[in-house]
């Protein structure tokens, strides 16, 4: 019987939801009878070979470029054990949490399905820790994203065995075998194929791509929220966003987005000021006219990538696979990321763009020349006051580093394993830098918000629309204060950001006024 709150893990793909469950929400999770009948089947073919005569890879030889060395039966559990301990190799400050539950449970997800040949309990333990929430220690360095995430993947294989450091599930840090043994656990004897069936795998990049999808999916439509209120207060048209011209460059991401501008812009009676038949504004700048462009170009990126995501989560992926109808071990080439990797790096070029247009948009509130009547930096007394001068420098200093980290991971590669896997993916790599570029699109944003907020305070009497009215609101009742003389802005900037993190003005606007796009 599943536990509450249990994900059920089965010989098919475990969810996006799955993994954001268990990674972010600490669910815990339950190998289904069909993943371990499955487990069964494969196991029994992988004793059968390991029986016999004949070498097999993984089963009865080295690994890599020491394949070529058969290993006596005496010395295949060492083997399993030597292969792990020697692949625990990372370097740097710890990973996230979420990354490791994550990968730990994409791992688990491809040992369920019947084609690794790990037994039951060394699947059933790494489902228990899931559901102890004891995350192993993983490093930051390590990973060239082929032979899958093999040093990222070897310290949680590690912890299996009772071997290395991790936290538990209130986060302290502990030797393995005193977490598991206060958890009720057992550590395991590895058999043969098991070490390498944990390790061979791109569960750390997958898990990573998954978690990104799900924050750009949030931010992007606040980006649209941050551009209509960008729009609103710095008087300009939504005319631009009619469906009719949307509909004579058919992308899907640039009519959903601007569909959510329209949407967000109706009722405005900062727009309704300037809409009449004298009103001399023919075209917006760029980045207020183009948002929709840029952010739906954005979108559609994500919806590759979230494509390519949904064929990585049903994957098999492990090397050498168990093929239990045929009763064959075989050795293939699917450990090589290079279908995630490319993708999480078109994912930091698409958030590096997206910032980079939203901080445009801030720019033009500061500069009296282009504002519209507006003090210049919104300051309370321009001279003595400097209002969100800085806030903008913040912006084109995060703005300036996405730039840098879109460059992509995924062009280079370095031969490893004396010249076998001479050509690698450095998937996990570009993972690592996409999370540092939703971090920083997610700042950008918070900041555009807070600054255009602040602008449509000053544009009273006139009244914004229901749906940008919530946001502001949402500022003001998190104690962010209105337009006024200077005061400390980074915690305001950080209040901010936790609140566009968090969802709450994507929450804000769909209360007043119906989902977005």
């Amino acid at each position: 019987m599943a536990a509450p709150h249990s994900v059920q893990v089965g010989p098919g793909p475990v969810s996006f939801d799955d993994v954001v469950a268990v990674a972010r929400d600490g669910a815990g999770v339950t190998l289904t009878a069909a993943a371990l009948d499955a487990i069964d089947q494969a196991r029994g073919v992988v004793e059968k070979l390991a029986e016999g005569e004949t070498p097999t890879y993984g089963v009865s030889t080295g690994f890599g470029a020491l394949a070529t060395r058969h290993i006596p039966t005496e010395l295949r559990a060492q083997l399993q054990r030597s292969l792990v301990r020697s692949h625990a190799a990372g370097s740097g400050p710890e990973v996230e949490r979420e990354v490791v539950r994550a990968l730990m449970l994409l791992r688990l997800s491809t040992l369920a399905t019947g084609h690794t040949g790990v037994r039951r309990q060394t699947a059933q333990l790494m489902a228990d820790l899931l559901t102890a929430g004891i995350t192993p220690v993983v490093r930051e360095y390590g990973s060239l994203g082929c032979s899958g995430d093999l040093a990222p993947l070897s310290h949680c294989a590690l912890a299996l065995i009772g071997e290395g450091e991790v936290r538990d599930a209130s986060g302290e840090l502990k030797p393995a075998a005193e977490a598991l043994r206060a958890a009720g656990l057992e550590p395991v004897e590895l058999a043969a194929k098991e070490g390498l069936a944990l390790i061979n795998g791109t569960d750390g990049m997958l898990g990573m791509l998954v978690l990104a999808l799900r924050d750009l999916d949030l931010l992007l439509r606040t980006a649209d929220i941050a551009a209509a209120m960008s729009v609103e207060a710095q008087l300009g048209t939504d005319r631009v966003f009619a469906p009719e011209l949307q509909a004579l460059r058919p992308h899907p991401g640039q009519a959903a987005s601007a569909a959510n501008l329209m949407l967000l812009l109706r009722g405005s009676g900062v727009v309704a000021s300037h809409r009449g038949p004298d009103c001399n504004r023919v075209q917006d700048a760029y980045s207020l006219r183009c948002s929709p462009q840029v952010h739906g170009a954005a979108r559609d990126t994500a919806a590759h990538a979230a494509v390519v995501a949904g064929h990585e989560l049903a994957s098999v992926i492990d090397n050498p696979v168990v093929l239990p109808a045929e009763g064959r071990l075989e050795s293939n080439g699917n450990f090589h990321g290079a279908p995630v990797a490319y993708v999480l790096d078109f994912l930091a070029i698409a958030a590096a763009d997206v910032a980079s247009i939203s901080e445009r948009r801030t720019d033009r509130f500061l500069d009296r020349a282009r504002s519209h009547g507006l003090p210049p930096f919104l300051a309370g007394d321009p001279g003595v006051d400097s209002g969100h001068m800085i806030a903008q420098y913040t912006q084109a200093s995060i703005v300036s580093e996405l730039k840098r980290l879109a460059v992509p991971a995924s062009v280079d590669s370095i031969p490893s394993s004396a010249m076998q896997e001479d050509h690698v993916s450095m998937g996990w790599n570009a993972a690592r830098k996409l999370r540092r570029s939703v971090d920083g699109l997610t700042r950008v944003i918070a900041i555009e918000i807070l600054t255009a907020a602040r602008a449509l305070d000053l544009r009273a009497p006139l009244t914004p629309a229901p749906g940008t009215a919530a946001v502001v609101r949402l500022l003001r009742e998190a104690g962010i204060a209105g337009p006024g003389p200077d005061r400390h802005l980074s915690p305001e900037i950080e209040t901010a950001v936790s609140i566009v993190r968090s969802g709450a003005v994507l929450d804000a606007v769909h209360a007043e006024i119906g989902e977005l796009s």
